[in-house]
């Protein structure tokens, strides 16, 4: 006989003896006749069917390090530089919905922004149609975090070779860069084994904020808050998507913007046609003011 062979009984004896006190142990509170608390599937609310849509939606994905498509020869030898993965917009024509409708995929992990800073946005800064400006920003944006990270990965590595000096030239420059870091960051992030973590936090940090633009949707000129959650068929397949349709809710708050309204008039007479036929009964102007303008000299000089 074995010496495992030999231990076998004393095995057995010691899972019985821990089985059997926790079962008198639980007999305390119950057990087994003790159904225990109700689970949260026997309560149904609208918030408990909502939350659980909302955790059925995709991920909007991206990927770290950006997935490698080199376009030139620059790029072949020293890489892509890093670009937004951005939620694509698929706009659509109709003759029921207009001509500014889109719809995007809904994700669980896409941001907004809030209606009133879209609001003003559109309103005060007049970027309406063409949001290039906007993505452009994004864009700086992105790449500017993506440099200072690489800059912040730097100095984390200077800071393990005890031979350089960091504080003097050139690498001055470089701890100048990131050290206001730790200044913010050391007295709420714990240092562990004794190695300060203030720098990885931060690059922790900056990662999220970068990835955030990759899920940052602008949509206008609706509000965010005009779309509506549907399902459409894409690709033989059944997909939760928020569209954006009909009239902006801005349109029909505040004038439309002049150059729009010039734009339909001039050089798309039949997207002009199709709001005055399908907004008659609304009070808003279509036509641009210096049509407006000379209909109400001509209608004075009649009268």
């Amino acid at each position: 006989m074995s010496l495992d062979e030999k231990f076998i009984p004393v095995r057995t004896f010691l899972y019985e003896m821990v089985g059997n006190t926790f079962k008198k142990i639980a007999g305390f509170f119950g057990y087994p006749t003790n159904p225990g608390m109700p689970t949260i599937s026997d309560l149904p609310s609208e918030a408990y069917a909502r939350s659980r849509f909302l955790d059925n939606l995709p991920r909007h994905r991206t990927f770290w390090p950006p997935i490698q498509r080199p376009e030139t020869w620059f790029e072949m030898i020293f890489g892509p530089s890093p670009k937004v993965e951005a939620v694509p917009r698929y706009i659509y024509e109709s003759k029921e919905e207009g001509f500014y409708n889109f719809y995007i995929e809904n994700y669980k992990n896409i941001y907004f922004l809030p209606d009133w800073l879209s609001k003003f946005i559109q309103v005060k800064l007049h970027i309406c149609l063409d949001i290039t400006l906007l993505e452009t920003i994004r864009e700086v944006l992105f790449v500017g975090l993506m440099v200072y990270s690489q800059i912040v990965i730097l100095r984390i590595a200077l800071s393990w070779f005890i031979y350089i000096n960091p504080y003097t030239f050139p690498w001055c420059y470089l701890a100048a860069a990131v050290d206001w870091t730790e200044d913010v960051l050391q007295g709420i992030v714990p240092s562990i084994l004794g190695v300060n973590i203030t720098g990885s936090v931060f690059l922790g940090i900056l990662g999220v904020v970068a990835d955030s633009l990759n899920h940052l949707v602008f949509t206008m000129p609706f509000l965010p808050s005009e779309g509506e959650e549907t399902k459409l068929l894409i690709n033989q397949e059944m997909k939760d998507v928020l569209v954006f349709h009909y009239l902006p809710v801005l349109w029909y708050r505040f004038p439309i913007p002049n150059e729009i309204r010039e734009f339909w008039y001039s050089e798309r007479p039949d997207i002009l046609d199709y709001m005055q036929k399908a907004y008659k009964d609304l009070d808003i102007q279509f036509l641009p003011d210096k049509i407006v303008q000379q209909l109400i000299i001509d209608q004075l000089s009649q009268n």
